[in-house]
């Protein structure tokens, strides 16, 4: 069965860096574009970035400059580098990838990981 794994997350003062991230577990036989999703508490979950196979990143404006999405395709693993925390980046964060496993492409999601920024 194919999973993505999370893994990061914490609580961390304003300014501050966390690095999330996304393992993919089970046998899958290539990986499509993989995103970066969050929710905050009665909001709708929004796109924070993503990057294609081929490496091309794109980010949310409201991250841009601060976030760096990263894959590792020998190891099927994604990061997110979040720099320069804010407040109103709290949230759950959610992995998301599109996966090719023995029985086709699917879109996968993680169990997401509470980031919280606070002082």
């Amino acid at each position: 069965q194919v999973q993505l794994v999370e893994s990061g997350g914490g609580l961390v003062q304003p300014g501050g860096s966390l690095r999330l991230s996304c393992a993919v577990s089970g046998r899958i036989r290539s990986t499509g574009t993989v995103g970066w999703y969050r929710q905050a508490p009665g909001k709708q979950r929004e796109v924070v970035a993503g990057i294609t196979s081929g490496g091309g990143p794109n980010y949310a404006d409201s991250v841009q400059g601060r976030f760096t999405i990263s894959r590792d395709n020998a190891t099927n693993t994604a990061y997110l580098q979040m720099n320069r925390l804010r407040p109103e980046d709290t949230a759950v964060y959610y992995c998301n990838a599109i996966l090719a496993s023995p029985s086709g492409w699917a879109n996968y999601w993680g169990q997401g990981t509470q980031v919280t920024v606070s002082s």
